[in-house]
């Protein structure tokens, strides 16, 4: 018998109880006291939020939210409260209740009981009137102000006082749409057969290199944060056939750059039973497509709130091959660049704007890397040795996803470690799935936050990630 508990019964409150130790009469006395109510009112009308305000003209409700703006004129104050739905306008002409709104600072939560009136210059074509205020958690003064349409604040400034900062509205839609593109990646691949999966996140041998890692104490054994779910998401295809996962990703970037985090959300797929990265490629294909229409609606609705333009999305992905790609960066340039072994950002963003000029497309496939640039689980293309069967994703010239076939024979796994002058041994939890039959298979992973930073033409990736880490910021 593991871990026994005792059980104390009270005639109105059952506990549950690991230790020995009786409640006494007492505990059970407070326990049993009721919850005081958050209004001194003992029967308070339902809440409404403000984008229902206008179906209840003419009936005493009753609203709660921040206090968002309060404006004094000579005769007549207002008050607008904001909720998760948006804002609402309180009309305060009594002059207690006026001189109540007076002292309370921006940003505190109230609630507002009142008669809704019908007003059509009033945000959502009605406001609060005959109001009573009650303060359910005070605050102190902001260091910004959120009613204004932009934060007027620059980037440090707005990450110190995240807490605040994300509040304003510009902020926020940005993770909603994150929100809604994670709806649009799952829907996507759970109609595809494919299951979701949630794997370790300390790990204990790096995913992608000895490089950039942290590395941290496991009960006295070194351990690391995963720098992808890829050993897992592979073992599992073994299992389920298809899989995918949304969660962070942990690299330890030496780089200060507009465009690189220490921890990210990573949407990760893994699928068996394919030929080539081209069955990889489709599948991005659909999960990008439905990524683009689950944020389309959202947009529209923020549409005032954000500088999202709609992505230009053809029914294909425009593709070059990595040597096309270094050669047309050649000619446009007049430097001879088809010795690169990889592409620079700036590179990048010149193939987006080429991409956009051709095939009207936002998306452009740059396949065939050298193998040199790849981890030693990726597959060699059968057909061009040297080159990888992999590829990038360019999203408006931001390198978006990397993808491809994967090694799935045991034998292959071997020689690629050893011919890095690694042990085997090193590995042997995840090349027991090899072991024991793998299916041909491949997969991608998306960076979250850089497809919302280049769907909305952020300057800056940490604009557009919830408490971002980087080299020089671990607090809020």
């Amino acid at each position: 018998m593991i871990g026994a508990v005792k059980v104390w019964w009270h005639r109105d409150y059952p506990i549950a109880h690991t230790s020995g130790v009786v409640p006494t009469e007492e505990v059970f006395s407070r326990m049993s006291q009721p919850m005081p109510p958050l209004s001194p009112a003992a029967d308070r009308p339902p809440r409404v939020l403000s984008a229902q305000l206008a179906s209840h003209e003419g009936t005493r409700i009753r609203i709660a939210g921040w206090l968002h703006r309060v404006r004094v004129l000579k005769s007549v104050a207002f008050a607008i409260v904001r909720d998760r739905a948006g804002l609402s306008q309180v009309v305060v002409r009594d002059e207690s209740t006026r001189a109540q709104l007076e002292s309370l600072c921006e940003e505190t939560v109230i609630e507002v009981e009142g008669v809704v009136t019908h007003n059509p210059a009033a945000v959502n074509g009605a406001e609060l009137t005959q109001p009573s205020i009650h303060v359910l958690g005070e605050a102190s003064q902001t260091p910004f102000d959120l009613y204004r349409p932009k934060l007027q604040a620059m980037l440090p400034a707005s990450l110190d006082h995240a807490p605040v900062a994300l509040r304003h509205r510009r902020k926020k839609a940005a993770f909603e749409l994150a929100a809604a593109a994670v709806n649009g990646f799952r829907d996507a691949l759970t109609k595809r057969s494919f299951i979701e999966v949630h794997t370790p996140k300390i790990v204990g041998s790096a995913t992608e290199s000895g490089a950039n890692v942290f590395a941290l104490d496991y009960f006295s054994r070194p351990a690391y944060l995963a720098q992808s779910p890829q050993f897992y998401k592979q073992t599992l295809v073994g299992v389920f056939e298809r899989v995918f996962e949304v969660g962070p990703v942990f690299r330890a970037e030496p780089h200060d750059t507009v465009r690189h985090l220490a921890q990210y959300t990573s949407l990760d797929v893994e699928f068996g039973f394919i030929d080539s990265r081209r069955d990889v490629e489709l599948m991005l294909h659909h999960t990008v497509r439905s990524m683009l229409d689950a944020v389309s609606e959202c947009m529209r609705e923020q549409a005032d709130a954000l500088d999202a333009a709609p992505a230009m999305l053809p029914d294909r992905f425009p593709r070059l091959h990595f040597r096309e790609a270094l050669t047309l960066l050649s000619e446009a340039e007049g430097v001879d660049h088809t010795a690169a072994n990889d592409l620079s950002p700036g590179h990048e963003r010149w193939l987006g704007e080429w991409a956009r000029r051709e095939h009207d497309s936002d998306f452009l496939i740059v396949e065939g890397y050298p193998m040199s640039k790849r981890p030693f689980y990726t597959a060699v293309d059968p057909h061009e040795p040297g080159y990888s069967d992999s590829f990038d994703l360019l999203f408006r010239g931001t390198e978006l996803v990397t993808g491809g076939r994967r090694l799935h024979r045991y034998a292959d796994y071997v020689d690629a470690i050893e011919a890095r002058g690694e042990s085997v041994d090193d590995y042997a939890s995840y090349l027991e799935a090899f072991a024991y039959g793998m299916p041909p298979h491949g997969g991608f992973a998306i960076g979250l936050e850089r497809f919302i930073a280049s769907l909305t033409n952020a300057a800056n990736i940490r604009e557009v990630t919830l408490f971002p880490r980087d080299l020089h910021r671990l607090f809020p």
